[in-house]
């Protein structure tokens, strides 16, 4: 009998932290990555938040979006929301520059005071293990998709999980993406 407890007690542990480990795999915040300035930001501080994640980059036709992501940021970041900027140069080099190059060009031309990121590769061989995630339902436990162009969007909920992928062309302050932000 008390071997049958004892199995007993150890397999709804293994099952409790089998279960913690699934919901765990699906989320953003196993990540911590590079911000523009060369410090480690780790996903993890993001928890409760909405966040929106953009491939950017510096010399394309969507980068005017900067200015609708800062409006956004500014207008939502005190109601749990935030926006994370991810330059990439996967798309007709359009994001040449280095960290410090793409942070004055932000600054400079749009006031961008939203979390910026170091580059990083957002396709092929070389994609960052978060845009790996991101891409493929295997990972993120929602869906496959591919990132088509610059200023594709990523929508990730409170609990860190991909809900939502926005093409480019979709401005950041379409009325859908309002809508999510404000009712989830």
């Amino acid at each position: 009998m008390r071997n049958l407890v004892l199995f007993s007690l150890v397999l709804v542990n293994f099952s409790l932290f089998a279960q913690k480990s699934a919901s765990d795999k699906h989320n953003i915040y196993q990540f911590t990555v590079e911000d523009i300035s060369g410090e480690k930001f780790d996903l993890k501080e993001l928890k409760g938040k909405k966040v929106m994640l953009v491939n950017t980059a510096s010399k394309c036709g969507y980068t005017p979006q900067y200015a609708d992501l800062q409006r956004l940021y500014e207008k939502y970041k005190s109601q749990d929301f935030t926006i994370i900027g991810f330059p990439a140069n996967n798309f007709g080099r359009q994001e040449p520059g280095s960290d410090e190059e793409i942070a004055k060009f932000c600054e400079a031309n749009y006031g961008v005071s939203f979390p910026m990121m170091s580059k990083i590769s957002v396709k092929g061989e070389d994609m960052h293990p978060l845009y790996a995630f991101l891409t493929q339902k295997e990972k993120n436990g929602f869906k496959d998709s591919e990132v088509k162009w610059n200023f594709q969007k990523y929508l990730i909920n409170e609990k860190g999980e991909l809900v939502r992928v926005v093409p480019s062309a979709t401005l950041p302050t379409d009325k859908s993406i309002i809508s999510w932000i404000t009712n989830g």
